[in-house]
């Protein structure tokens, strides 16, 4: 099912047909003396998916406020439409992981139908015990898996098992359970009671996971919370993990540290423990802001490639993480900011593969430091674009897939079919 008219997306590569191939050969001379294969590099990068979020393609907001743009997706079958549009182009999100309940369908079955016809599928399921439901009988505004009042823990635990049979319905194999549980006031909360009610509840989720099926648990170290978080960093997060089992892994959240907070170590850590269970990919700059992937860190993303590569490379066993974004687009179009992350991750992922492994290696075991940090800088200033452009084009996507968004009138289009949105408070965006 195309949503882009595949000639628009041929015309529009056409014009570039010529610079791609020359700059490719170019870059593949220029590897080649390195002894990197340009080809085998292309080729592992085009294996790599990275899941969209299906609450991203919305627009999203602060605390303070929510500016909607023209075309919001109306519905779930809407998400999937813009989530096939980024697909289409950028070729490098093949799955949406999907947040429930803001993503509410009556036939599970028909969502799954849809998302095959825009070559999509479906990655971890999302729950959602950090805000209220119309009707719920138990309110979240003092915690939920962790929450004093066993009724209440009893209605977040059941949640999430409702999470794992519609995941069970769409294919997915990973259920992702994150809490705003914790405290804003000191001697608010028992810390040490809070944590075993939080494992006690998650113990009742890890029991109902399916065969083959793992639990991600995400860490966040502040807000809502602003005092403690029960599960607040890594350190946390894998006692958690260690508890329940080794099918309960530990999900890096690259907003969710504290500032200067060194994630390629923490990232290095859970590979080492065999409790790495993915990524929710964005960018951050004071706190958890949800900002496009490699924005303003692009050497942090590529250092938590090099590691992610490293552990390949070595054949660490059970080694296989999983990738999403995780984004709020306040000021851009959603696709727009989904598609250029979609490709930053890539880019991060080529240029990791660049790094000479074996003078690496010898230059930490010789402490030569200046030789280490010279050798993984020249992964990372290698411009990796004629790899990416390659693939997508390879793939049937578009070489300049933003370009070819705008040149298409898609978001002209849906906003003619979809009501305008209202300005309102707080997205509900994490």
């Amino acid at each position: 099912m195309h949503l882009i008219d595949p000639d628009l997306i041929q015309e529009h590569n056409g014009h570039q047909l010529q610079h791609v191939a020359r700059d490719y050969a170019h870059l593949g001379e220029q590897l080649a003396r390195r002894g990197i294969d340009v080809d085998a590099v292309r080729q592992r990068v085009a294996a790599l998916g990275v899941a969209l979020p299906s609450w991203g393609v919305g627009t999203g907001g602060t605390r303070f406020a929510r500016f909607p743009g023209p075309g919001e997706p109306r519905h779930v079958f809407d998400k999937l439409q813009d989530c096939g549009v980024i697909q289409q182009l950028a070729r490098a999100t093949p799955t949406v992981s999907l947040h429930i309940p803001w993503d509410q369908c009556s036939d599970w079955s028909a969502l799954r139908e849809t998302a095959s016809g825009y070559g999509l599928g479906f990655d971890a399921i999302n729950s959602n015990t950090f805000s209220d439901q119309r009707g719920q009988a138990h309110s979240y505004k003092f915690g939920s898996l962790s929450h004093s009042d066993a009724g209440t823990r009893e209605q977040a635990v059941a949640h999430n098992v409702e999470c794992i049979r519609i995941g069970q319905r769409l294919g997915s194999r990973a259920l992702t359970v994150w809490v705003g549980d914790g405290s804003n006031f000191p001697g608010q909360q028992h810390l040490r009671r809070a944590f075993e009610r939080y494992l006690e509840s998650a113990r009742q989720i890890y029991q109902a996971l399916p065969d083959g099926w793992r639990m991600f648990l995400e860490h966040k170290l502040c807000e809502p919370a602003f005092y403690s978080t029960v599960i607040q960093d890594w350190g946390s997060s894998y006692l958690a993990a260690s508890a329940l089992g080794p099918r309960a892994q530990c999900l890096v959240d690259l907003g969710h540290h504290a500032p200067s907070v060194n994630i390629e170590m923490i990232v290095a850590r859970l590979i080492g423990a065999g409790k790495l269970a993915g990524f929710h990919f964005n960018d951050s700059k004071y706190g958890d802001d949800d900002l496009d992937a490699g924005s303003v860190a692009p050497y942090r993303l590529f250092l938590v490639f090099n590691e992610l590569v490293a552990a390949a490379h070595e054949g660490v066993a059970g080694f296989a993480p999983a990738y999403m974004l995780d984004q709020s687009h306040n000021v851009t179009d959603p696709i727009e900011s989904l598609m250029g992350s979609a490709a930053q991750v890539q880019r991060s992922y080529a240029q990791a593969l660049l790094v000479e492994r074996d003078l690496l290696d010898a230059a930490q075991d010789a402490n030569d430091a200046l030789l280490a940090s010279q050798t993984l800088k020249r992964g990372f200033e290698t411009d990796v674009t004629p790899i990416l452009q390659r693939l997508r084009l390879d793939a049937g996507g578009a070489i300049d897939p933003v370009a070819a968004y705008r040149a298409s009138g898609y978001r002209a289009r849906v906003a003619r079919e979809r009501p305008a949105r209202t300005a309102g408070g707080s997205s509900g965006i994490v």
